[in-house]
């Protein structure tokens, strides 16, 4: 089964599914992709993570059954997966800018927002750089945090952010991004700030080294300004290189980005000539 397949059987398992305990876990296993990637793939096609997909599908059909029932707004609740009325309206309100009660006494507009659908197009006719290498066990020395796949859009260029503030910029500047779950399991995952480790240097407080193991890694070359030139690669891999690619497939669960040197850029890393990388652990079909 092809990976944009795989995408769209899990939308309809989803669908098929959406009253009913939904995990990432027994998604994936659906369509028979680790969670790590299935999730990485499924932002990069559908350009939302799979939770909230899930939550807009189920506020959707929450509303329909609101307007178009005389079910109980708890009862409502409760079916679409919310332990209480107050976390419903709350995300009810958010989502449709009206309250349940609203809708019911004053008839209130609602929301919509409808399955997705993955069709084939014709897309590429670019030049995308990238090279097979083979790279031995290396070491890195960085900070580590755990992120969820839901909130980590969000909460990882914080978490630079905080990195820099603290002036632990000034042990690790930061020439990886590295996402790793080796389990390939689960809805955590391991995010490291890194730059490669120095076996002589004592690792100083509040640091970690990390071994990542040898891998063969299919590197993405990234040009132009950051974020935009790394999200355009990372979505072209997922949309359009692994479904085509005849020889590899993902080996492992990391997920690696590399930065140059930003002071070798007059923009830095706004320049349009700056350069970045996108690693990507793979094996042989």
């Amino acid at each position: 089964m092809g990976w944009i397949e795989c995408i769209s059987d899990a939308i309809f398992y989803i669908e098929d599914n959406i009253t009913e305990k939904l995990t990432i876990e027994d998604i994936s296993k659906q369509v028979f992709i680790s969670p790590f990637y299935f999730q990485k793939g499924f932002t990069m096609l559908c350009g939302l993570t799979v939770g909230e997909y899930i939550r807009l599908r189920r506020l959707t059909l929450a509303g329909n059954e609101l307007v178009s029932t005389d079910k109980k707004i708890i009862d409502i609740a409760f079916k679409y997966g919310y332990g209480s009325p107050d976390s419903f309206t709350k995300a009810f309100t958010r989502f449709h800018g009206v309250t349940p009660t609203s809708v019911r006494k004053d008839g209130a507009m609602i929301k919509s927002f409808a399955p997705l659908r993955i069709k084939f197009i014709l897309k590429g006719g670019y030049v995308m750089d990238y090279k097979i290498i083979k790279k031995d066990t290396f070491t890195v020395l960085g900070v580590s945090k755990m992120f969820r796949y839901d909130n980590a859009k969000e909460e990882i260029p914080q978490f630079w952010t905080e990195h820099y503030q603290t002036g632990k910029g000034e042990t690790v500047c930061g020439m990886y991004g590295m996402s790793i779950d080796e389990d390939m399991s689960g809805d955590e995952f391991e995010y490291l700030i890194a730059d490669n480790y120095n076996p002589s240097m004592e690792i100083p407080e509040g640091f970690i080294t990390k071994v990542i193991p040898k891998h063969t890694w299919a590197v993405f070359a990234c040009r132009g300004a950051m974020p935009k030139s790394l999200q355009e690669v990372n979505e072209r891999i997922f949309s359009e290189w692994l479904p085509n690619c005849k020889e590899y497939e993902i080996a492992a669960g990391y997920n690696i980005e590399m930065y140059s040197d930003a002071t070798q850029y007059a923009k830095g890393i706004q320049d349009e000539k700056y350069y970045s990388e996108i690693w990507i652990p793979v094996k042989q079909k």
